[in-house]
């Protein structure tokens, strides 16, 4: 049987209407998207997740019960609604690898960690204003700890905006230095068969595809990365 995952691509932003009024945006590839308060449970109970169908529905209803929200759509009409729209992503495969890899693949990757500052911040702010407990918002401040791979991730994903596949390309050839653009495109797309349409099939039989990918998927969990689409 097939498995299917899902997670949202993006980042959450306020926006004022102008009337004093919140409104929730999406911004994808610099470009915002409007979506409505049952759309907005969909893709928050995906952010920084990767779940399948039947957990979105369980989040999904556990909020609107919570919330007493009115259901004038069912979960699924949203979540068909979010994926048509480009801002939740799916992957399927016949095993959960093979669904994370179809998942990911294609995604471009964002590192999101905050300066030591802002963490500061955000603990006093919510450790002395808010009256959390110091048991919930010393997390804040640890640094968080990555194996070899994800480090390597993280160094090459803040050199350039590359997607997982092309990661686990620059992983394979040992690459670490992406400063420029012609060391990017010499490191990517150095021969007569790799281009940005087939690089995910390509990788699937490389010897990174694992490690990297599962990097990939640890690193946004941890909420050190976010994905992106262009």
């Amino acid at each position: 049987m097939n498995k299917t995952f899902y997670t949202t691509v993006g980042r959450f932003e306020k926006r004022s209407d102008g009337h004093g009024l919140a409104c929730p945006v999406i911004i994808i590839h610099q470009k915002e998207y409007m979506v409505d308060l049952q759309e907005m449970i969909v893709w928050t109970s995906l952010n920084w997740r990767i779940l399948k169908q039947h957990e979105i529905e369980q989040f999904y209803a556990k909020t609107a019960l919570e919330t007493g929200l009115p259901e004038s759509r069912s979960c699924t009409e949203c979540l068909n609604r979010l994926l048509i729209r480009g801002l939740i992503v799916s992957g399927s495969g016949n095993t959960g690898f093979d669904a994370l890899y179809d998942l990911l693949n294609s995604l471009y990757i964002i590192p999101a960690t905050g300066s030591f500052g802002l963490r500061l911040f955000s603990f006093l702010k919510l450790t002395l204003w808010n009256g959390m407990p110091v048991s919930s918002t010393r997390l804040l401040l640890q640094k968080d700890r990555r194996s070899a791979s994800e480090e390597q991730i993280m160094l090459l994903s803040k050199q350039a905006l590359l997607s997982t596949a092309e990661l686990i390309k620059c992983v394979d050839q040992g690459v670490r230095d992406l400063s420029k653009e012609e060391k990017i495109l010499d490191a990517l797309y150095n021969d007569d068969d790799t281009t940005s349409d087939n690089i995910g099939s390509l990788m699937q039989v490389s010897r990174s595809k694992e490690p990297v990918t599962l990097a990939v998927a640890n690193l946004y969990l941890r909420k050190q990365i976010i994905f992106e689409r262009i």
